[in-house]
């Protein structure tokens, strides 16, 4: 018939590389794939003309475990990755480390760009030649593809910033996927960069800051003020937001008491809206008194009740479940006994505290291990947070060991800052010229190298 309607066609599945083509070989391809380039492509395509393609996707641990969390998340990389053209299948890598899935799928071939034989992927390298030669598999490297770096794109986007929404989600990221995150203070935009961009080699690890934490006590003496609240909060979400100009990691934000619980519910909306991930609050009353002073009395501890109240107000005033809100016990630091601190510690939680800060003016670290030990013990639990400013003997792996998921750097760089600075100033005044200095500075072309557009 004429009229007749043609009867639709089934929609053809989007097999693309999983036609039969050398089906009886396989070649594995390890990557992080967070900013998709034409490195990335090389690679695959070369690892297509050996057989079908199975791509070991490294999870956010993974990547974490030698360097910063991706920009976007598995869900998005994985979604990306099969569908490339030349990608058969995609699988789960969870470390760093190729044996535990090449054992598994005992690949005919891996290939990897030969960017890998030096740095802190050569470890990772060997242990894949080894697998390999279990089975008769073979290693191929491909000439690295020059002039593309996923870490000059990275830096590159870093140089655009990025979002409040994207940022605001990393903490609760980083919580995920690593054993410990590790914050240190910025007070001004200079710090931030630091924050931003140090990063060491230690061993076969790369290690960087995973967050940053602005400190009252650091941002009310950089401005030359007491920790005594003298510095508003509009003063201090002006240092916050030229923070947020030129730096990508997330932010916990130190919300002193937090004020009344009206007022606190306001700043939780305003930090939000900001892009920080987290605030953290102590649970004293009256006049804010820093508590790492050496003087006795003088400090309130607020009661159970209210603090209780104070957070359940604020998580009442977010819009997302990202952001955070960490109770700081000051138990420790004001006399009240181990038992207060466990009691208050419970009570928190079940007002809704996304975390748990336990503070310490100790030179020794025993009573925040001993709380750790029973906290642990709690049927119920949130991240736990550790500042070691008193007892720094103490490292991160006997934090981690105590189950601290975060330590906070409260305030070592503005402390260092100061020494250098007033050396300077002496030896200028000593000298009558800046000569004898030039060793404590900074030449003036890597100060220009360090902000972005300096050059």
């Amino acid at each position: 018939m004429k009229n007749e309607k043609k009867k639709p066609q089934p929609r053809r599945a989007a097999t693309r590389a999983r036609r039969p083509t050398r089906a009886a070989k396989t070649v594995y391809v390890g990557m992080s794939a967070d900013l998709i380039h034409p490195g990335h492509l090389n690679i695959i395509r070369e690892a297509r003309k050996y057989g079908r393609v199975i791509v070991g996707l490294l999870t956010d641990g993974a990547i974490a475990s030698y360097k910063r969390l991706p920009f976007m998340s598995l869900e998005q990389r994985k979604q990306i990755v099969e569908n490339l053209k030349d990608v058969s299948e995609v699988v789960l890598q969870e470390t760093l480390d190729y044996v535990p899935n090449l054992r598994r799928l005992k690949p005919d071939f891996v290939v990897h760009g030969d960017d890998w034989r030096t740095g802190v992927q050569r470890e990772v390298r060997q242990r894949v030649i080894a697998a390999l030669q279990e089975w008769g598999g073979r290693l191929i490297e491909p000439r690295y593809t020059e002039g593309i770096s996923s870490s000059q794109l990275n830096n590159a986007l870093k140089e655009i910033g990025t979002t409040p929404g994207i940022r605001l989600k990393m903490l609760r990221r980083l919580l995920g996927v690593k054993d410990l995150v590790r914050v240190m203070e910025a007070h001004n935009g200079l710090t931030g960069l630091i924050v931003e961009k140090t990063r060491v080699a230690v061993g076969n690890q790369s290690r960087e800051f995973d967050a940053q934490w602005l400190s009252s006590l650091t941002d009310s003496t950089a401005k030359g003020r007491p920790d005594n609240g003298s510095v508003d909060l509009t003063s201090r979400l002006t240092t916050l937001n030229n923070i947020l100009e030129i730096t990508t990691k997330p932010i916990l934000f130190d919300g002193d008491s937090g004020g009344l619980a009206e007022h606190f519910a306001i700043m939780v909306k305003t930090l939000e809206r900001m892009g920080i991930s987290a605030v953290i609050i102590e649970d004293k009353v009256g006049l804010k008194e820093n508590s790492l002073l050496e003087k006795e009395g003088g400090q309130q501890q607020d009661s159970i009740a209210n603090f209780c109240h104070k957070i359940r107000f604020g998580k009442q005033a977010q819009f997302t479940d990202d952001f955070m809100v960490i109770a700081r016990i000051e138990s420790l630091i004001l006399g009240a006994g181990m038992e207060d601190a466990l009691r208050r510690a419970e009570a928190y939680i079940a007002a809704g505290a996304d975390g748990i800060m336990i503070h310490s003016k100790s030179k020794d670290p025993g009573e925040v291990l001993h709380f750790c030990r029973e906290y642990r013990r709690f049927p119920r639990r949130v991240p736990l947070v550790a500042v070691p400013s008193t007892y720094s003997q103490v490292s991160e792996q006997e934090l981690a060991a105590a189950g601290v998921r975060i330590v906070i750097y409260a305030n070592q760089l503005l402390r260092s800052a100061y020494p250098a600075m007033a050396r300077t100033a002496e030896s200028i005044l000593r000298h009558g010229r800046a000569l004898e200095s030039e060793a404590e500075c900074l030449p003036i072309r890597e100060i220009l190298r360090l902000i972005p557009g300096g050059e």
